[in-house]
């Protein structure tokens, strides 16, 4: 490289890092009381205070609007549906989707999403959604699989306890 492109290059850069040193961002500073609030910077739209990804590691949020999971529901929805494989899990929402699998001593293929909505150990708690290849389960089957993943919840509970 030149001496020519190196200076190019550095003062492109600096032209680049002082503009973007002179785009304001949220401020620390409290909102002028005299001001509305769609003038404070720190506010979305919705007026509630903007968050960073490091609130996800604190519990300062308000209870009732925080998702929290079953923890025995967690690992009993794992326990029941071992037979099928896990294709997507996320545990801020509480979701996991399995793929296609042949429960042992059965013919036929199915999948299911199971969507734990709260930290209750309650059947309200787990909603689990069965599909076979050709469609819909059975609702018996897929009756049988929560009260099957809401006893060995209990099971895990009873055990946990005992320690």
């Amino acid at each position: 490289m030149t001496f020519r492109t190196v200076m190019r290059t550095g003062a492109a850069f600096c032209f680049a890092a002082i503009l973007a040193a002179c785009g304001g961002g949220v401020t620390t500073a409290g909102k002028p009381s005299n001001l509305p609030d769609e003038f404070n910077p720190s506010l979305d739209e919705y007026g509630q205070e903007r968050e960073t990804v490091w609130d996800l590691f604190t519990n300062i949020d308000d209870p009732n609007t925080t998702l929290e999971v079953n923890r025995y529901l967690w690992n009993a929805s794992f326990d029941i549906l071992n037979f099928m494989p896990v294709q997507r899990v996320d545990p801020f929402s509480g979701v996991i989707v399995f793929g296609y699998g042949v429960p042992p001593g059965g013919r036929t293929s199915y999948r299911a999403t199971v969507h734990i909505t709260d930290p209750a150990l309650d059947a309200r708690s787990l909603k689990l959604a069965l599909a076979t290849k050709s469609g819909t389960a059975d609702p018996d089957t897929v009756r049988a699989i929560e009260d099957a993943i809401l006893t060995r919840a209990r099971q895990l509970r009873i055990s946990h306890s005992a320690l």
